[in-house]
């Protein structure tokens, strides 16, 4: 399990893989976190997010978007993710956690969005793989 960073034109994409649709999530979103950082400290504070949405690449979407929006609003580099992802009804809920580092801690690179753009996310016979690109 784990994620790895490919540089995109102007952008930076995050290729991940994990045994599981929680993992995956997560795995991506330690590599939005290390497009944003070279060294994560260990300071911050763990704080919770709900995101759903009707279609499961929606939801890796809004997961994603959601943890720029908590960078923005809290003033802190989201880290050390878990996400546990489920289907309910019609729609796709991520119930995850993160450490928020603050700002004042790391120096960070921005990375303005998450984009559709050549977004993929499939299960395979290990577990599951992602791609997703980024904005910087």
């Amino acid at each position: 399990m784990g994620f790895t960073l490919r540089e995109h034109t102007a952008d930076v994409a995050v290729e991940a893989d994990a045994p599981t649709l929680g993992g995956v999530f997560a795995a991506v979103a330690d590599g939005l976190a290390a497009a944003m950082c070279d060294e994560i400290p260990e300071t911050g504070e763990r704080f919770s997010l709900s995101v759903r949405a009707e279609s499961l690449e929606a939801v890796l979407f809004d997961y994603l978007d959601q943890l720029i929006y908590e960078r923005d609003v809290r003033g802190v580099l989201p880290v050390a993710h878990e996400a546990d992802v489920n289907q309910t009804g019609d729609e796709w809920v991520v119930e995850a956690s993160a450490r928020g580092v603050p700002f004042e801690d790391v120096e960070a690179r921005d990375v303005k969005a998450v984009t559709y753009s050549e977004m993929r996310l499939e299960a395979t016979d290990e577990g599951w793989e992602a791609y997703v690109v980024f904005d910087v």
